[in-house]
């Protein structure tokens, strides 16, 4: 019994079972659905399109499929590891799409082991274990990995791995380890910028656990900082002197913001409208080039947002319940006509919320301010999701962080729960006039 608790609660373990159960999933999809060769949505979009530009020699450049010339449309990483499967596989191949696939099969199972290491550091071994499992078991988790070809699954474990050396931050007071923190959040944001956001507030919560003990609280999250810019410039200076200096991270929130905020949004945002799907704006990107057709984008939306103050209200509540509910619309709108598969998700998505909130609540009662950096990552990063357009793709990064809230809130409300019955049990013998039992 020892031996299989002590397999249970082992970390690898949980990574090979999260492992397995991804290679089974993509078999199953694979044999039901082949991706053709040269399918270009589904493998990567616009990431697969400046990937294929990479494998054959044009450089960081072409998202929509057709030669644009160079890009900052996304950051570098994934365009690189989607390009080298390219390079080794063939451009837009079956044998590339299961190799970067599998690749995010390995990033979304090794997730499950910093959650674990982070359950236990914050509320001990049976959250660590559970919410290490409920990840290996998480079916976003388990359908993003393998069907969105995406920076996705990266990002989660980049993430999960940022905030759980955030807390470790003060055991390790030396300049080199503050540094290599901070190029890890470089590295983080080189996968996809929106983690940036989340940032700041991790680093100030680092400085203050160093100033609690008396330590240099202000000379090492400089370095840290320092740590990021240098991740960071290579790209930024790349962006700077070939846009010159109109680009630094990403070039394309402007055409985000506008595909969220414009005459013709039903409810959230107008996906038809995205140069991948329109041919009409796809024409007027390559009429205008990259950085003109951003800005342009950029003025039509923030002109609707000033002349459509209670749309854009509208479309920021849709945007903030389907972050949160995986839908757009109210709960008994999509209950009553849905079929068994989407209720069962629906009330999933919405227990999720429920259970996160319950352990985000008693997270703040047992850590104080310890707390702060898993508020941090909640309540920051979708902001800007909430402002342009949303899926559950999107909210996907900080997935592992709302599965270890509900993991602690579930293992604390199972103890509430045995407490309870242990009490009644000793009610009803005392009632009885029995001793109870040692």
């Amino acid at each position: 019994m020892q031996k299989a608790r002590a397999l249970l609660s082992s970390p690898v373990i949980m990574v090979a079972a999260a492992f397995a159960i991804r290679i089974f999933y993509l078999l199953v999809v694979l044999n039901g659905r082949p991706v053709p060769a040269g399918n270009r949505y589904v493998i990567g979009g616009e990431l697969g399109s400046i990937a294929a530009a990479l494998a054959t020699g044009h450089g960081f450049s072409s998202p929509l499929s057709t030669e644009s010339g160079p890009t900052a449309w996304s950051t570098p990483v994934f365009p690189l590891l989607l390009a080298a499967c390219f390079k080794l596989f063939g451009v837009f191949s079956l044998r590339a799409s299961v190799a970067i696939r599998l690749l995010d099969v390995l990033f979304s199972s090794l997730t499950s082991y910093p959650i674990a290491l982070l359950g236990r550091r914050l509320f001990g071994d049976a959250v660590g274990t559970a919410a290490g499992w409920f990840w290996a078991l998480f079916p976003n988790a388990i359908f993003f990995s393998v069907v969105w070809v995406w920076d996705t699954s990266l990002a989660a474990l980049l993430l999960s791995l940022c905030v759980l050396a955030t807390y470790a931050m003060e055991e390790r007071p030396d300049g080199k380890t503050w540094f290599g923190y901070g190029a890890l959040w470089g590295v983080a944001t080189l996968v996809n910028a929106a983690l940036l956001v989340v940032f700041p507030g991790s680093v100030l919560f680092a400085a203050a656990k160093l100033r609690k003990r008396g330590l240099s609280w202000f000379r090492l999250p400089a370095v840290a900082v320092i740590g990021l810019g240098l991740a960071l410039v290579p790209w930024i200076a790349r962006n700077q002197l070939v846009f010159h200096g109109q680009v630094f991270v990403r070039s394309n929130f402007g055409l985000e913001l506008w595909l969220g905020n414009n005459p013709e949004v039903p409810v959230s945002w107008s996906w038809w409208l995205h140069p991948t799907e329109s041919g009409k704006e796809r024409e007027e990107f390559l009429r205008l080039g990259e950085v003109g057709y951003m800005r342009e984008k950029k003025i039509a939306a923030i002109q609707f947002i000033k002349t459509h103050p209670g749309d854009t209200v509208r479309f920021q509540y849709h945007r903030f319940m389907e972050t949160w509910t995986g839908f757009g619309e109210p709960f008994l709108d999509i209950w009553r006509g849905a079929g068994a598969t989407l209720r069962a998700e629906l009330a999933l998505n919405y227990a999720l919320t429920v259970l996160m909130l319950l352990g985000l609540a008693g997270a703040r009662r047992s850590l104080s301010l310890a707390s702060l950096p898993l508020l941090n990552v909640i309540v920051v990063f979708p902001v800007v999701y909430y402002v342009t357009h949303t899926t559950p793709r999107y909210r996907h990064p900080i997935d592992p962080i709302i599965v270890l809230l509900a993991a602690y809130a579930l293992v604390s409300g199972g103890r509430y729960l045995n407490g309870r019955i242990a009490l009644r049990r000793l009610d009803r013998q005392a009632a009885a006039g029995l001793q109870p039992a040692d």
